[in-house]
């Protein structure tokens, strides 16, 4: 009698979700795929720009080109593995070993040695961020505009303003510039911008939108549509200041502030509070034993290469824990020392041999700086030099695991 329905769930079926799937089935881990929608490919069906690919598949794809490439990889592995996909299917609640489902067949609990969550994260909303005003029609996601424009092929404004500089929102201003319509400019709260610097120069300087850095929107006129906002510079505490705050006239308002990681459906996890979403082991293992993480759900990652290939390791992973072939000895602190923000992994396994790749992000933009991996004993276990480095872009570095010491610290060394 087998011990477990299946060896691996996975929950989520977009890019991560099938990144990892396929790679929990070619490891021999009897595998499913939920996902809530009918069609597999999450964010990436309303992606239409191009830009992915060029890491995983080494050409330029659009976002449904890469997700209809992962699509055929699915169906391939499931003629070839023992893969199988559950659409139209809502994940109510995770555990340690098993998953409890409901669809049109009622609810249903079903038992495997691991789970892999890959539900990618959501966008923060006007309440989110309790943006004050008379709550109009008019204020919009930037990926609610995106999904108007992209698969319905409806225009939801002609003179935005876009709050925020994530990727998502600069790519919106160009998009929307494509379809006739004139945005007026890109605020962001912080002293740099959040997105790719590719997007920044792409999306913004060569269509001539300004983009003002530490402004924000302080409220939202109109009703019951939208006719301007009060933006407002912010101080170092981020604050208005009351003197700077004016009006401008506008049609729409887009939000790009940011992303809340879908994992709601697990309790009793240790969540990095830098990031909202759960603290992981070297194998992206949660602290919910046999749980991992994989994707956006775990922290927002620059390209969804990205996404690919952390996925592909964490299905291997989930696929070897499932029958007992994962080392957890001697598991110690990966802590954020100047200038660092979070870390991914939170830790790792001192006795386990092999290298370490540790990803970050910088609290500020460094220039000519030094990244460090300092050993609980104060000796440097390693270094890496970068040219420059901002918040918008995710660092690396990478080390061989025989010259870490205990609790290690990352941190920035600025010359």
């Amino acid at each position: 009698m087998k011990k477990f329905d299946y060896d691996v769930i996975v929950v989520g079926g977009g890019p991560a979700g099938m990144a990892a799937g396929i790679s929990s089935a070619r490891a021999g881990a009897r595998t499913l795929i939920i996902e809530r929608e009918k069609k597999l490919g999450g964010i990436l069906k309303q992606c239409i720009h191009s830009g992915f690919g060029l890491h995983f598949f080494g050409e330029e794809l659009t976002g449904p080109e890469y997700a209809h490439r992962f699509i055929e990889e699915v169906e391939t592995a499931q003629q070839n593995y023992n893969l199988e996909i559950l659409l139209e299917t809502f994940v109510i609640k995770v555990d340690s070993n098993k998953v409890t489902i409901k669809n049109e067949n009622g609810v249903k609990t079903i038992c495997c040695g691991s789970v892999i969550l890959g539900m990618g994260c959501r966008e923060r909303t006007a309440g989110a961020i309790a943006l004050k005003g008379t709550r109009p029609s008019g204020v919009w996601t930037a990926g609610q505009a995106q999904k108007w424009v992209n698969m319905y092929g409806l225009l939801p404004c002609k003179k935005p303003v876009i709050l925020g500089s994530g990727d998502i929102g600069l790519i919106m201003a160009r998009r929307l510039t494509f379809e006739g319509a004139k945005p007026l400019m890109v605020l962001e709260l912080q002293s740099s911008t959040s997105g790719l610097a590719r997007n920044v120069k792409q999306c913004l300087d060569d269509f001539d939108i300004p983009l003002y850095l530490n402004t924000t929107v302080v409220e939202v006129l109109g009703y019951p549509q939208i006719t301007g906002v009060v933006i407002a510079n912010v101080d170092e505490n981020l604050q208005p200041i009351e003197s700077t705050k004016r009006e401008v006239e506008c049609d729409g308002l887009i939000l790009s502030v940011g992303l809340i990681p879908e994992n709601d459906l697990v309790r009793g996890v240790k969540i990095n509070p830098k990031t909202g979403s759960a603290m992981v082991n070297e194998y992206r293992e949660t602290s919910l034993k046999n749980v991992f993480a994989c994707g956006n759900v775990l922290h927002v990652h620059d390209l969804v290469d990205f996404v690919t290939e952390e996925s592909v390791a964490v299905g291997t992973n989930a696929a070897l824990n499932s029958v007992g072939q994962l080392t957890r000895l001697s598991e110690k602190e990966i802590t954020t020392g100047n200038g660092v923000r979070y870390t991914i992994p939170n830790t790792y396994f001192e006795d386990n041999e092999g290298k370490l790749k540790i990803l970050f992000r910088v609290t500020k933009r460094f220039v000519r700086s030094k990244i460090e991996i300092v050993n609980e004993d104060g000796t440097l276990a390693g270094s890496k030099f970068v040219l420059s480095a901002s918040g918008g872009e995710m660092q690396q570095i990478e080390i061989d695991k025989s010259k870490l010491k205990g609790k290690i610290k990352i941190q920035i060394k600025e010359n």
